[in-house]
């Protein structure tokens, strides 16, 4: 067996011919990989569809970036949440070399190459529309929505339909993920609204010249990296409930889980929740999940070190470090 390792195969002109003259030799295994918005497209497996497989290769993890970093994880936590994951980012001595590379990256690789092989002639419509999603990420959206704030805030026109274009390319292009709304209780799919999360956080933060450091945003953001990495589906989850006022009015209240994890019969509920200084913030933060009548383990990750903790409603609560650190924790 021969094994061929093709890196940046896009340069090769008709590279798609190149490859499958390869999948004729009976004793060759091929790993291609290239790094621009061409191949990075989700759509390239469909050209060698049931010849090939695709893995999708994340930034690194944050138990990944301490088997290279020798400080303590709350130290190490700083730099991650700034700069993300990026392998390279950690050979890079000082935060200028680091932020001009990825900086640089996103200029060079994201966005030159999307505007190239979409033909997209509103540039900066585009740049513009990333950093609206940049600066409000965890926040529900949708392309009307979207189309609104453009009006409001630029006081440009750009239509639904071209800002459902330019979001598809970014999750294609892996630059962004979308997490749709997963109503709980009805057992479906809530297509009116969704979130969307930057693949990796230092490019988020590039993207916003490192101007909005909220760390809480950005902790939901690692945590949903996190599980995409550990290979779950993630949704945003929904809960519906309905109580009578005093005239016997029926009130309807809808509540948010951050997360639905599913990896074929586990699910998880998961709350991002930066700080429960008091009881009155804990029982806020579990509103949602003591609504879901269902045994799927319910949890709450919050940015301190604690150690982990179950109340008696069975809601286990973990701290941010040891979840990222401890995959096995889940099931604690």
């Amino acid at each position: 067996m021969y094994y061929i390792l093709l890196d940046e195969v896009q340069h090769v002109p008709e590279f798609e011919d190149v490859l499958n003259s390869y999948l004729k030799i009976a004793n060759a295994d091929v790993y291609v990989t290239g790094s621009n918005s061409r191949f990075l497209s989700t759509d390239i497996i469909t050209e060698f569809r049931g010849r090939g497989d695709q893995i999708h290769v994340y930034p690194l993890s944050f138990r990944e970036f301490m088997s290279v970093d020798n400080r303590h994880p709350i130290d190490a936590w700083a730099d991650y949440y700034t700069y993300g994951g990026l392998p390279h980012v950690l050979t890079l001595g000082t935060p200028k070399k680091k932020i001009d590379y990825i900086k640089r990256l996103y200029s060079t690789v994201y966005i030159s190459d999307i505007v190239e092989r979409y033909n997209i002639k509103g540039e900066s419509e585009l740049k513009e529309l990333i950093q609206i999603i940049a600066s409000a990420i965890g926040s529900p959206t949708n392309p009307n929505k979207l189309a609104n704030t453009f009006k409001s805030l630029k006081n440009v026109s750009l239509s639904n339909k071209t800002i459902d274009n330019y979001l598809t390319y970014l999750c294609e292009s892996f630059l962004t993920e979308k997490a749709i709304r997963y109503d709980i209780k009805g057992k479906k799919y809530i297509n009116t609204l969704s979130k969307y999360y930057f693949t990796d956080v230092g490019v988020r933060n590039a993207i916003l010249d490192f101007r909005q450091q909220e760390e809480n945003h950005i902790m939901e953001n690692v945590i949903y990296n996190e599980l995409k990495i550990r290979g779950f589906q993630v949704d945003v989850g929904m809960v519906e409930c309905r109580t009578t006022d005093k005239d016997g009015k029926t009130i309807r209240k809808q509540y948010e889980v951050d997360f639905v994890a599913n990896q074929g019969s586990q699910r998880y509920y998961i709350q991002s929740a930066f700080i429960m200084p008091t009881d009155a913030k804990e029982r806020q933060e579990s509103a949602s999940l003591l609504n879901i009548d269902d045994s799927f383990k319910k949890i709450i990750i919050v940015n301190d070190y604690i150690q982990p903790k179950r109340n008696e409603a069975g809601i286990v609560t973990l701290g941010l470090i040891d979840f990222l650190l401890k995959p096995e924790l889940l099931n604690w």
